[in-house]
């Protein structure tokens, strides 16, 4: 199973909800990928319980809202870009989320520090 494709699914479907907060099984690359997610405004906070191994996500009103979010990379084809590659989202308001050697990072971030690596989504 695709955890991140999972958490992605799940962020939309409680926002399509109406939803307010959300609870999701715990991981590393989803802490990683909601740390970007609220440093680029598409979440308010999130709280990782690693002793229970829950994350609660707050998503009331966030700062910047999103209309999709794509898996690129799947299990089954992984997709790995130059940092000079990265692509930009196609209607210019939205992030790319990417693995590098550093952690997890938005897509300017990882091309202003010249780090390629494994294209995990598209928000926008």
């Amino acid at each position: 199973m695709d955890t991140i494709a999972d958490l992605l699914v799940r962020i939309s479907n409680a926002k399509g909800s109406r939803h307010e907060s959300l609870a999701l099984p715990y991981s590393n690359l989803k802490e990683a990928v909601l740390n970007v997610l609220k440093q680029e405004g598409y979440v308010n906070d999130f709280v990782a319980d690693k002793v229970a191994r829950t994350i609660s996500v707050d998503i009331k009103e966030p700062k910047r809202q999103f209309s999709k979010m794509n898996r690129v990379s799947k299990p089954g084809r992984r997709m790995y870009v130059k940092s000079k590659d990265i692509p930009r989202p196609k209607s210019g308001n939205g992030i790319v989320i990417i693995s590098t050697p550093t952690g997890v990072l938005s897509g300017e971030k990882a091309r202003a520090s010249r780090q390629g690596g494994e294209i995990i989504c598209e928000v926008f």
